[in-house]
């Protein structure tokens, strides 16, 4: 299994909010990686999903600028109506190109670019949701050597989406909501002690 990993990619929709809120409030403050979520919402949407996550959580939340210098340890948010890449020289940027599986944000458009630029140094995660967005952005990161994960489409509010990536056969591990955190804890516990 890869030892080092250097992001995480999450693609979420339909009953997000509690997922989010379950997921980010348990890891740790000294988790070190980043963190980059595509949340359908619209363009008119408030930040009040960024300032109440900020109030939950132990990591900065912040909605990602356009060539932003991804650091450790901070959470970004796609903003409403912008699709949100990865670019090579580990920057972020935002686009309005045409939604991709009737989303913008597009969670295949975040996965697919942090495939291209982490490889095998990327975590994916496929939380609730009501469609197949994701599927191919799992397919990517699975195909570059990363590591896959699904919510249980039990402990979905909105099973479709983990039900579509789990269909690719691209998914390494199916976990609840709850455990989540936990394994990326401990994946991030086991990279610290394979380096030292």
């Amino acid at each position: 299994m890869q030892n080092h990993y250097e992001a995480v990619v999450i693609g979420v929709s339909a009953g997000g909010f509690r997922a989010l809120h379950t997921l980010l409030s348990e890891l740790p403050d000294h988790f070190t990686l980043p963190v980059m979520i595509v949340q359908h919402r619209k363009a008119s949407a408030e930040n009040y999903l960024v300032t109440s996550l900020n109030k939950n959580c132990r990591l900065l939340v912040k909605e990602a600028d356009e060539k932003e210098k991804i650091t450790s340890g901070t959470v970004y948010l796609a903003p409403g109506d912008y699709h949100l890449l990865v670019e090579k020289d580990k920057t972020l940027s935002l686009s309005i190109d045409e939604p991709v599986c009737y989303s913008r944000p597009s969670i295949d458009v975040l996965f697919e670019t942090a495939a291209a630029t982490y490889q095998a140094g990327l975590i994916g995660i496929i939380l609730t949701g009501a469609n197949s967005d994701g599927s191919a952005g799992i397919r990517s990161i699975k195909a570059g050597g990363g590591l896959t994960i699904s919510q249980h489409p039990e402990t979905a509010e909105a099973d479709t989406m983990p039900l579509a990536a789990i269909a690719t056969k691209a998914v390494d591990y199916i976990l609840t909501l709850q455990e989540i955190s936990p394994f990326l804890n401990d994946l991030l516990e086991q990279s610290h002690e394979t380096k030292e």
